[in-house]
């Protein structure tokens, strides 16, 4: 005889036929009958200290996996804490599926202890948010989930659970997954891009956060060599093209105009490829609406009057990209973008003997380039250091660097970092955070140790909210309200159960950088970091592009 089986054994089941493997949360109340159906599962459930770590967790699973991570909380004040990773994967295209607890549909009508509306809060951050008030219906809400969560664009979604409803029995089996099928651009679509391509005079190909999410890396490779185009990748988007290729112009997107803005200012063509405008507004690289496009996605392009193609190519990127190098031709080496290139490398190359303390920035981050190899990973915090990161941290493979940058949330990469270490065991995984970012989910250390997951944290320390100093320094010539103190960290890390160490010097950074890395625990790296970089960086880049911007 079948065993019975209530709401949330089936809502288990039907997780397990998705392939879950992992659920970030804390149980609460109103899910008790859904962690009684988890601990029988093939599932591994992951207690997390804050609902937010939880949510973050399955935003970077998500993001380099593919697949849905999946975060969970009780009602009420749970709920309320998964928003903002839930908002975050959801601007940066991480698929992720979240599940919250509810009180019963027998009081939701009513005033009542710690009742939100929770499918009217999470519907303006997720792709579908969906309450299971019939027990019949969760094999289809839980299919629909993770559809909308996967397919491209990938997104958040949420499922609401209501406890009375959790303990209802059921009968039922989970729906089928049946693969994605592909969709491929139109051959009239892919010739009139090819035409456009071969007769435009100074075309820049700039990649995005699509292309990087599906692989696009040999593809967008072979059309930039063949078609011999200079080729830059947003944040998001880094290693889609080798920083070592001759025609990879680095990254675009910092706010300050940058050697990569002197290139797309001399385009007379932007080839967008994968490319995502809550990346990096069109209107900071088509001021006046000047400049042809050609799109190329997955999906057609968003409204905005400073990014309107001439052409858009929707489909496979891939096969995008390979049928349109085949029907076009181009014979001219951008020398133009070459001399840029080459002003690029020695700015990159100046800091490499860098011996001054506390760190600058640039000399940080090209010694963890030495550190790192091409297929570890990487994940930055926001704040000043991001702005570093995106300019300076240069990639060979996607998804080996990851910046949320379309919500651009402080907080993310602790939480990431267990995540991204869990999923890659043999791999290095570094966070780096500033001293502010760090201590909004540095509670996730304790959960990092109980998994194991041995990755690298180094928090730059300034003792100030650098980011928002650094803007108040441009704007008003002077900063307020973001200084604060900080904790001893290196004792901090050790009643934590991690290891703690701090940089004394610059030059034993790389050295205790690579003990860090062989080590059985996770290991934070307190290194002071000369901000002062921060303005003359600004200063710097004004004379860079003075006159060179037209």
């Amino acid at each position: 005889m079948d065993k019975i089986k209530n709401t949330a054994d089936l809502l288990i089941e039907c997780l397990e036929a998705e392939g879950v493997k992992y659920i970030f949360g804390i149980p609460g109340e109103e899910n008790l009958d859904v962690m009684n159906a988890l601990e029988k599962s093939s599932i591994e459930f992951i207690p997390t200290r804050h609902e937010q770590g939880a949510a973050f967790m399955a935003d970077v699973y998500g993001r380099l996996t593919g697949k849905a991570g999946v975060c969970l909380s009780t009602l009420g004040p749970g709920a309320t804490n998964l928003v903002t990773g839930v908002a975050d994967a959801n601007m940066d295209g991480a698929p992720l599926v979240a599940i919250t607890g509810q009180a019963g549909t027998d009081r939701m009508h009513l005033t009542s202890h710690q009742f939100v509306d929770l499918i009217k809060m999470f519907e303006p951050i997720t792709q579908k948010s969906k309450e299971i008030v019939r027990p019949d219906t969760v094999s289809e809400i839980v299919r629909i989930a993770f559809k909308y969560a996967e397919n491209e664009k990938p997104g958040a979604t949420h499922i609401n659970l209501p406890c009375n409803i959790a303990k209802m029995q059921v009968e039922g089996k989970p729906m089928k997954k049946l693969p994605v099928q592909k969709g491929y651009a139109t051959f009239n679509s892919l010739e009139k891009a090819a035409t456009i391509i071969s007769d435009a005079k100074y075309p820049i190909v700039l990649v995005g956060a699509s292309a990087a999410r599906n692989c696009c890396n040999e593809s967008v490779t072979s059309f930039a060599e063949h078609l011999m185009i200079p080729t830059l990748n947003t944040i998001m988007a880094k290693g889609i093209i080798s920083w070592k290729n001759r025609y990879s112009m680095w990254t675009f997107g910092i706010p300050q105009k940058d050697y990569q803005d002197i290139l797309l200012a001399k385009a007379d063509l932007i080839v967008a490829v994968g490319y995502d405008l809550v990346e990096s507004a069109p209107r900071k690289w088509n001021p006046d609406g000047s400049k042809k496009v050609i799109h190329i996605g997955t999906q057609s392009a968003h409204i905005n009057k400073y990014y309107e193609p001439e052409c858009e190519v929707i489909g496979d990127i891939d096969y995008s990209l390979r049928e349109i190098q085949r029907r076009a031709s181009r014979e001219d080496v951008p020398k133009w973008a070459f001399k840029i290139k080459k002003e690029m490398v020695a700015d990159y190359e100046s800091y490499a003997d860098d011996t001054a303390y506390p760190m600058k920035p640039q000399k940080l981050l090209y010694d963890v380039r030495k550190v790192m190899d091409p297929n570890s990973i990487l994940i930055s915090d926001v704040g000043a250091h991001k702005m570093w990161i995106g300019r300076e941290y240069n990639c060979e493979l996607p998804q080996s660097c990851l910046i949320s940058n379309g919500f651009a949330t402080m907080g993310i990469a602790i939480p990431g970092a267990i995540s991204a270490k869990l999923i890659n065991p043999e791999k290095k995984v570094l966070a780096i955070c500033g001293d502010g970012g760090f201590m909004m989910n540095m509670q996730e250390l304790e959960t990092a140790v109980r998994c194991s997951t041995n990755f690298v944290a180094i928090i730059l320390t300034d003792g100030a909210y650098g980011l928002i100093k650094w803007k108040q320094d441009e704007q008003f010539g002077h900063h307020c309200y973001v200084d604060f103190t900080n904790p001893d960290f290196v004792a901090l890390a050790k009643a934590m159960g991690c290891e703690g160490m701090k940089i004394e010097s610059n030059e034993e950074f790389i050295p205790k950088l690579e003990k860090a890395f062989a080590m059985d625990r996770p290991v934070i790296i307190e290194c002071p970091i000369d901000y002062s970089e921060n303005m003359k960086l600004t200063e710097k880049l004004k004379k860079v592009t003075e006159g060179r911007l037209n």
